[in-house]
């Protein structure tokens, strides 16, 4: 899987993600990440397929009102996942968001809000 930002922040997911991932924004391979929150900097972004945590798969932080687009190649794998995000912190240390489920297959956007994480 690979995150393309749409706001000219180079952001790539760690290798071997991919695997993880059945063709999706349903069948398009893709979905969007939005921050919308009012100051809150995404600086990781994880999944569980039930095998454990990703490594980061953000190369490069996501600020407030930036997207990116992430990608996924394998035309099989398991939808269910668990996603957490990762925020800067105060100390620039990474304050982890509580872990959601979401299905990687059916979601076309993801949003990142102040007090909550959802997507559609």
């Amino acid at each position: 899987m690979k995150l393309l930002s749409t706001l000219g922040c180079a952001l790539t997911l760690a290798l071997g993600i991919t695997s993880s991932f059945a063709q999706g924004t349903g069948s398009e391979g893709y979905f969007h990440i939005y921050n919308n929150t009012g100051g809150n900097v995404a600086v990781g972004f994880y999944t569980n397929d039930g095998s454990g945590w990703s490594e980061n798969w953000l190369s490069d932080f996501l600020a407030p009102g930036e997207n990116a687009r992430a990608e996924f190649y394998a035309d099989s794998g398991n939808c269910d996942q668990t996603l957490q995000v990762g925020w800067l912190g105060d100390d620039d240390s990474e304050v982890m968001d509580e872990p959601i489920s979401i299905d990687v297959c059916a979601a076309s956007n993801i949003y990142l809000d102040d007090n909550e994480i959802y997507f559609d």
